[in-house]
């Protein structure tokens, strides 16, 4: 059996820049894993992707 990995506040962290296409991909692919192994991740991911999506301008620019 696989180790679980430790929970996401004691883990050491990394910060990605991707597309959003790419990041689309990611979730895709997260998607055909168990649920219980990967739905905090892609909560996560979800978050941090609406949190900044939320600030970008209707045109794709920078936020003014």
């Amino acid at each position: 059996m696989p180790a679980t990995p430790p929970p996401p506040d004691t883990a050491a962290r990394i910060t990605l820049t991707l597309g959003l296409d790419e990041t689309n991909l990611v979730l895709e692919a997260l998607g055909q894993l168990p649920f219980a192994r990967v739905y905090q991740l892609i909560a996560a991911i979800q978050d941090q992707a609406h949190k900044q999506l939320a600030n970008q301008p209707a045109d794709g620019g920078t936020p003014a």
